[in-house]
């Protein structure tokens, strides 16, 4: 891989993790969802870095893509459990990074079982070990507090311009022949419940996280915004309230409507655990080189 891009993910990795640390301090009763995520992606534009996909504040049994649509009024509620998932990106070299907030002592063990599955993963994981025994400490590690991992939530690598590329890092125990290659980053993310929990998420009713999937349709007046969104956020998933930064809100929804029901904008669901139980999740990127791994989202 060579050097200047090296630079581009530690930049990103730096970013993102200065911002993940300032997190706990935004995050209680009552504060509004979509303050954090704005707080979350101006702090990520002023440190020099973009946001690679919008803030992720996913509360209590919501596991992960729960973005403040325009206006939302939500707010933390008591005693709940609360993942803030970070993408900084730097000319497309993304860092992808969570953190959980406790704010009930009773979940504190799901948030801690997160935590150190996460650190017992980055410890073996090296240049060409296999997928499948990273999957398993993972695994071992959460059940070893007596919690449960989410089986189809999994770590994924990234590449430029592109958070999901192909390739997942599962938090079951799994088996294949993959193996964590060179010139690769990738995004480790364990993700646990309760152990009389189902362990599987499920789309949730609403959806404000976007992507763009095609650059063209048969309709100028679409085509237009389906320009500015890609000379904005390239393929990186984006929120409509970004959308207000390039356009008026006038300007741009009819025609967004029309997007959204041809397919040409693919929508993300939210998650959510199956049977209500909460979930916890950290979370930090890697970057394998030949010779070591680096934890680009450590701050240093």
């Amino acid at each position: 891989m060579e050097e200047e891009i090296v630079e581009k993910y530690l930049k990103a990795g730096q970013v993102a993790a200065e911002v993940r640390e300032g997190v706990p301090d935004v995050v209680e009763p009552g504060a509004r969802l979509l303050d954090i995520c704005e707080w979350v992606e101006d702090r990520i534009r002023r440190l020099g870095a973009k946001p690679a996909f919008p803030c992720n504040v996913s509360v209590n049994e919501v596991a992960a893509h729960y973005t403040s649509p325009p206006g939302d009024e939500s707010v933390v509620p008591e005693g709940a459990l609360v993942k803030v998932d970070i993408g900084a990106h730097v000319d497309g070299y993304i860092a992808d990074t969570a953190i959980t907030i406790c704010l009930d002592p009773a979940k504190e063990r799901l948030a801690r079982a997160a935590q150190e599955a996460l650190d017992a993963a980055l410890r073996e994981l090296k240049p060409k070990v296999s997928i499948s025994r990273i999957s398993s400490v993972i695994e071992r590690a959460i059940r070893a507090h007596g919690c449960k991992p989410i089986s189809n939530l999994t770590g994924h690598n990234m590449d430029r311009f592109t958070i999901h590329a192909g390739i997942s890092i599962p938090n079951v125990s799994t088996w294949t022949l993959r193996k964590f290659q060179p010139g690769t980053a990738y995004a480790i993310e364990p993700f646990t419940t309760e152990p009389w929990a189902a362990g599987v998420v499920v789309e949730g009713p609403i959806a404000t996280i976007f992507r763009l999937v095609r650059t063209s349709v048969k309709d100028k007046e679409c085509n237009r915004l389906l320009r500015a969104i890609y000379e904005e956020f390239k393929t990186l998933p984006f929120a409509e309230r970004w959308l207000w930064r390039l356009l008026p809100r006038s300007k741009y929804e009819r025609a967004w409507r029309r997007l959204l029901a041809s397919g040409a904008i693919m929508s993300y669901p939210i998650f959510v655990e199956k049977t209500g139980c909460p979930v916890a999740q950290f979370e930090h990127t890697v970057l394998v080189l030949e010779d070591k791994c680096i934890v680009t989202t450590l701050l240093q």
